[in-house]
């Protein structure tokens, strides 16, 4: 079993971003739809309702996107804005504290402006509530005074389009979900997309990288276009500290072997929840939160983190009555065993 000897944080393999992070993820990205890589069914979408919308000269609808984290939701809400020539506003969801907070954003968008909220699922209900009008009738509906007094004041707004970004579309209300015209699923890459994205990249940060090397990253890249880009910076700095600074097969691989990232993007988390299960739970099942407890993991940062890759590459299954190993994931960490019958 993988020995807990030290606190093991996410790490590389990370698909959230920082606030730096974002800041230079910033530089990296595509300006233009035709320049995105990957997601074609998506992307071929976007552009009907794009060009539907210039042709009406109207705002493009309410759109909605949701899928793990670092796939570029945040990437296309810029991408969209560019597209319509629309100026473009950010801000998340627990950003969003006060009904006064939403309402003065609202009242400053003008006409075709776009207002992009991340973590859309984390706002406030009372603050929802508020959004229903506006996205419907392009009004806002503010309630002034208070008891007997209280009446209800009618806000005009400008025609505008709201973006809505979530990693968990079922924690949005039916409500919420009903009123975006367009709701699109952003999958994990494909490994010639992610090789493409990092060919790109490289050229951008002015990092002289060999085709294997590319090659290789890609492979590790757990098909997450943000920690193809990670990896890259990486292995550019081990490149830079103990070679003539170009990227080869060799530095690459001794990059990410002191991230302890292995042959399938599996890290030392990844490694540690799988091994627990195996020697712990005879490979399961279990649930969530008793994982969480036996690992010393966050519940959240197994479930948003490690759990969608494993289960992604087969070696990790949900069962009604929890988290089971496969085959695969025995093979993969070189244990004896096989994996309990799925019921």
């Amino acid at each position: 079993m993988i020995e807990r000897d030290q606190p093991i944080e996410p790490g590389v393999v990370e698909p959230q971003a920082a606030e730096p992070e974002q800041q230079f993820e910033a530089g990296l990205r595509p300006q233009r739809l035709d320049e995105f890589v990957g997601q074609q069914n998506l992307k071929d979408n976007l552009n009907v309702l794009i060009a539907a919308a210039k042709h009406r000269e109207e705002p493009v609808e309410h759109v909605l996107l949701y899928g793990n984290p670092g796939l570029g939701k945040t990437t296309l809400a810029h991408v969209i804005a560019r597209e319509m020539g629309a100026n473009l506003r950010i801000t998340s969801g627990p950003a969003l504290e006060r009904v006064g907070d939403l309402a003065a954003i609202l009242s400053n968008l003008g006409k075709g402006d776009v207002l992009f909220i991340d973590e859309i699922h984390r706002m406030n209900k009372t603050i929802e509530e508020v959004l229903y009008p506006a996205m419907e009738d392009y009004a806002l509906d503010l309630v002034v005074g208070k008891g007997p007094t209280a009446r209800t004041l009618r806000l005009a707004l400008e025609k505008f389009t709201i973006i809505g970004a979530t990693t968990r579309l079922s924690m949005l209300s039916a409500p919420l979900r009903d009123r975006f015209g367009a709701t699109y699923h952003l999958n994990f890459y494909e490994e010639g997309d992610i090789h493409q994205i990092l060919t790109r990249s490289a050229r951008l940060l002015n990092v002289e990288a060999d085709t294997d090397a590319i090659q290789l990253l890609s492979t590790r890249a757990r098909r997450t276009p943000r920690i193809a880009n990670r990896l890259l910076r990486r292995v550019r700095d081990v490149a830079q500290v103990k070679g003539d600074g170009r990227v080869t097969s060799a530095s690459a691989q001794e990059g990410l072997t002191m991230l302890e990232v292995d042959a399938l993007g599996l890290d030392r988390v990844d490694r540690y929840l799988l091994s627990t299960i195996i020697e712990k739970f005879r490979g399961g099942p279990v649930g969530l939160s008793t994982l969480a407890a036996s690992t010393q993991e966050e519940l959240e940062t197994i479930e948003d983190v490690h759990e969608p890759y494993l289960i992604q590459v087969g070696m990790l299954a949900r069962t009604p009555r929890g988290r089971v190993v496969t085959d695969l994931a025995y093979k993969h960490l070189g244990l004896d065993g096989t994996a309990p019958t799925l019921l």
